[in-house]
């Protein structure tokens, strides 16, 4: 960040220009997730992380919200940007008459930039934790600007008597690797990037990435207007027990939501009439005598297994996963079955991309304290497949490519059935030529995108998201997408 700000300034970039593209993205961000007005509570420190915070409630303002501003030192010992941005955010505020019901408060926590440290001071300390009282007592959302007050933007390292907690944290221009360390994700929240056009990108290729909107659009081509569904693959989903239909019905439905050309359940024949009385009518349901006439099927593009699959015939879904050549979502029980039988995975002639919870991945391989990124790096070191960790900030790795953290979702979706739409999602995005580790960065973040709109525009809450909520939104999803 540093270094690409230096750049910029030395080909005639002002500071006070990508103060005002810096304000304008995070007020952006902020009505993604609360489009009416409400009021927003500005905590500015006397840098230019509050002249960014200043910014974005003075485009806030001019929109309906009522600000409210909290200087942290006096106005004077502010930098001089930071005056003339709080200055301006006054005059306005003197001709502000406008009377409106705001049912919903913010903060925004501009106390702390890059190159603070984590160990607060007064008076930043005696505001960071009035910050979380209001979070706490007020149900206010808190979004911090770049990182939360009291947390170190390379380490993550923090103090947890004094960090501010962060419902939103919107980063400016790259995400900082203290961002996403394990022990900061319940300071940090939501992660959003707001890009600066100013700012050239880096000259070395990044180890991590966080999968948003404008980094993934690229891998979402628009439609040819003469395409048709033979061009947009054939999806077979190998899912579903006695007892556990409905995890074969939403891995069914995600990838008819996630754009395959056409979609083929297999279940046994003794299930065939439960499921057909449930499967949606855009799905082909097709009997099977025994699971291992999978191989038979060669007009299937791309594999889809494992939801509620039940491990009685374990046997077989390995010998599949072991021989075919097409490309496979593994998930579930497909991921129970391979306990033990791991070194499979190196003979498997397709490529495989596996979607396991943290309890599935604890089953896979022990772990002892390595971190979710050193779990999941190892894994890819070992075996040639890729791999996404489902979880808060869902990562996804593969051997040689960069670890790729998600950015959408929330913890809503810690309820069943979550991870069986986004296995049939990644399995509509990988029959339409992405690649797995695209596929999969692109799946966890659409289905994190819907789960937030669900309740943030559509009166859902954390308690009541179901993954229906998720497979109504993924349109919306996609086209924010393609919207950057």
């Amino acid at each position: 960040m540093r270094d690409a700000e230096n750049a910029a300034f030395a080909r005639g970039v002002s500071v006070e220009a990508l103060m005002d593209e810096a304000g304008a993205g995070i007020a952006r961000t902020i009505r993604k997730f609360f489009p009416r007005p409400g009021t927003c509570v500005v905590y500015a420190g006397k840098g230019h992380n509050g002249g960014d915070a200043l910014v974005a409630a003075e485009h806030l303002q001019r929109l309906g919200w009522k600000i409210d501003i909290v200087l942290a030192f006096p106005e004077e010992d502010c930098a001089a940007l930071t005056q003339k941005k709080f200055q301006a955010l006054r005059e306005r505020s003197l001709g502000d008459m406008s009377i409106l019901v705001r049912s919903h408060t913010i903060i925004l926590d501009g106390l702390l930039g890059l190159g603070a440290k984590h160990l607060l001071r007064e008076p930043i300390r005696t505001l960071a934790h009035e910050i979380n009282r209001r979070r706490r007592e007020e149900s206010a959302f808190v979004f911090a600007i770049d990182l939360p007050s009291g947390m170190d933007s390379d380490s993550g390292e923090i103090d947890p008597e004094d960090c501010v907690v962060a419902d939103f944290t919107i980063t400016i221009a790259f995400a900082k690797h203290g961002l996403v360390v394990d022990e900061a994700l319940d300071y940090v929240g939501r992660i959003e990037v707001v890009p600066l056009v100013d700012l050239p990108p880096p000259d070395t290729a990044p180890n991590e990435l966080m999968a948003a909107p404008y980094a993934l659009a690229p891998l979402l081509p628009r439609r040819k207007f003469s395409a048709y569904k033979n061009q947009f693959g054939r999806v077979g989903i190998v899912a579903g027990s006695e007892g556990f239909l409905g995890a074969a019905i939403m891995t069914t439905k995600g990838a008819l939501r996630g754009g395959a050309g056409l979609v083929h359940l297999f279940v046994p024949r003794d299930l065939y009439p439960l499921v057909i009385d449930l499967a949606p009518e855009e799905a082909m349901v097709k009997p099977l005598k025994s699971y291992k006439d999978l191989a038979e099927q060669k007009n299937v593009d791309v594999w889809a297994i494992g939801p509620g699959l039940g491990m009685e015939r374990a046997a077989d879904i390995v010998k599949f996963i072991e021989t075919a050549a097409q490309p496979m979502v593994l998930d579930a029980d497909a991921l129970n079955a391979l306990v033990g039988k791991l070194p499979m995975l190196k003979r498997s002639p397709g490529p495989r991309l596996l979607t396991p919870h943290p309890g599935e991945m604890d089953r896979l391989v022990e772990s002892g304290k390595m971190s979710r990124a050193g779990r999941a790096r190892t894994f890819t070191e070992h075996f040639p497949v890729t791999l996404m960790l489902k979880g808060s900030r869902s990562v996804v790795c593969e051997s040689g490519k960069p670890l790729s953290y998600n950015s959408a979702g929330n913890p809503g979706m810690a309820t069943g059935g979550m991870g069986d739409v986004l296995t049939g999602v990644c399995a509509a995005l990988v029959a339409q030529k992405l690649s797995m580790y695209d596929a999969a960065r692109v799946g966890a973040w659409v289905c994190g995108r819907a789960a937030e709109m669900s309740i943030f525009q559509s009166g859902e809450s954390e308690q009541s998201l179901l993954p229906g909520d998720v497979l109504k939104h993924l349109g919306r999803a996609f086209n924010e997408i393609r919207a950057r």
